[in-house]
């Protein structure tokens, strides 16, 4: 039993332990921000570590836990996620009347389950993966006691979140039923099309898993919570809870119910519209950036869910290649929110007025952000959607990518919305934005990368191939 290859795990695991154990020594009137620092050095470090795990493929406690590019790939979205993430948490920790050491440390753990998620190689794990990172993100949606927008947020996401976990684990006893083992290698042998049961263990995994990614019609949970919950943890659960929720659907249905696929693109097809069209009308009428920005991750999902239509390497490297960009998209909107906010402004989109006149750098920085969800050349969206079209019509499908087609371009109106207001609105004070060195790394890298891969996107779609290749 190779142990080595739970290197990644244990070492977020470790970190996050070192984290409580300093919070506690050290004394209570001191700042935490140290601890903010070591959580994003210690990130860092793994997150270099993982690159000498491409190429591995190797299994550990009887083939429960893989090791392989596709689980790789995913790890390096969760942590570079969370290290953008920590960057401009740093002042909003600060801001918290107590706990803010058990943030950090809530936050790791977090990780450690999505990097769980990623390797699982059977239900069971997938299932504690799953519950280890929703469960903690429940404590921090509601983390801002102080805030009764918080309270609710957190009380919606753990009554939701447990009913889905519910549907989510009664269908993997259905399915247990069916073929008699949780191992996603020996489901695959077992399924036939012929089983009811088995049928029906699926559509109750495929509900379960779209409500933790926010799919039409299980995102009903979204935009509330995403506007209650403290900014960092709604970007958060913007990038790295769906990207989880990527790793273990593309696992499951790709290696074990890959059988079934006559079933299941029917049931894919219908959500990936019906998220696309109405995340992308509804957030037309958003006055609220983070309610917004929900209703456009719905749309999102979307889009990344389209490419599971293709069923082949193509489709599911534009999955990949789309994730980790929308990753560094939400880095530079959410950045700024946070910023606008330090200085006394709300979540309302009226409150980024003038913005380019107070700091054209986070003018800046959301304007790519934003042109990049909606897939406007030469940003790094426009790139990710061509694959996952691209993959789409080679299969067969060419009325899917002209639907996204058409939604990314009326996606356009209330991204631009945006724009107008920060460019050509009167700012509603003159006092000028300060930049916090954290936040302006965060989005200077949110900028760069986002522009570099939509001119040069050959070594991201290389190891987002490599990933893909490996479910098959």
């Amino acid at each position: 039993m190779n142990i080595s290859i739970l290197t990644s795990e244990i070492a977020i695991v470790l970190l996050a332990v070192l984290i409580m154990l300093f919070d506690l020594v050290l004394p209570r009137q001191e700042s935490r921000r140290s601890l903010g620092y070591l959580a994003a050095w210690g990130v860092f470090a793994i997150f270099v570590y993982t690159f000498t795990q491409y190429g591995m493929s190797a299994t550990v406690y009887k083939g429960l836990f893989i090791v392989d590019n596709f689980a790789v790939f995913f790890k390096q979205i969760f942590l570079i996620s969370t290290l953008l993430l920590l960057l401009f948490s740093f002042d909003y920790v600060q801001g918290l009347s107590r706990n803010q050491g058990e943030f950090y440390a809530l936050m790791l753990f977090a990780v450690a389950g999505m990097m769980i998620m990623a390797s699982a190689n059977d239900l069971l794990t997938i299932f504690v993966g799953l519950e280890l990172m929703t469960v903690i993100f429940y404590i921090l949606v509601g983390f801002n006691f102080a805030s009764v927008k918080s309270s609710e947020a957190g009380m919606k996401y753990l009554i939701l979140g447990s009913a889905s976990s519910a549907v989510l684990l009664y269908g993997m006893s259905w399915v247990y039923g069916a073929t008699g083992s949780i191992a996603l290698q020996q489901i695959s042998m077992q399924v036939t099309e012929e089983n009811p049961a088995l049928l029906l263990g699926l559509g109750l995994m495929l509900a379960g898993i779209g409500f933790k990614l926010a799919i039409a019609p299980f995102h009903m949970w979204a935009p509330d919570i995403y506007e209650g919950a403290p900014t960092p943890i709604t970007a958060m659960l913007a990038m790295g809870s769906k990207a989880a929720g990527f790793a273990i659907l593309l696992r499951i249905f790709i290696a074990a119910f890959s059988a079934l696929q006559s079933y299941w693109l029917i049931a894919v097809s219908f959500m990936a519209v019906l998220s696309m069209v109405g995340g992308t009308v509804v957030a037309m009428r958003q006055t609220n950036i983070k309610r917004m920005i929900g209703y456009s991750s719905i749309a999102q999902a979307g889009y990344m869910l389209a490419g599971l239509l293709a069923a082949d390497v193509a489709g599911v490297q534009g999955m990949l290649f789309y994730t980790m960009l929308y990753v560094f998209a939400n880095v530079g909107a959410f950045a700024v929110i946070v910023a606008v906010g330090k200085h006394g402004g709300s979540d309302e989109i009226e409150d980024l007025s003038g913005l380019s006149q107070k700091s054209p750098f986070l003018a800046l920085s959301m304007t790519v952000a934003l042109l990049s969800m909606a897939g406007i050349p030469p940003m790094a969206g426009f790139v990710g959607k061509f694959y996952i079209f691209m993959a789409v019509i080679e299969q067969g499908y060419l009325w899917m990518a002209i639907i996204g087609f058409v939604m990314s371009m009326i996606s356009v109106y209330y991204y631009l919305q945006v724009v107008k207001t920060m460019y050509m609105k009167e700012p509603k004070d003159e006092q000028p934005l300060v930049i916090l060195v954290p936040i302006g790394l965060a989005a200077s890298i949110s900028i760069l990368v986002t522009l570099f891969l939509g001119i040069y996107p050959a070594p991201l779609a290389k190891l987002a191939k490599a990933a893909a290749q490996t479910l098959w």
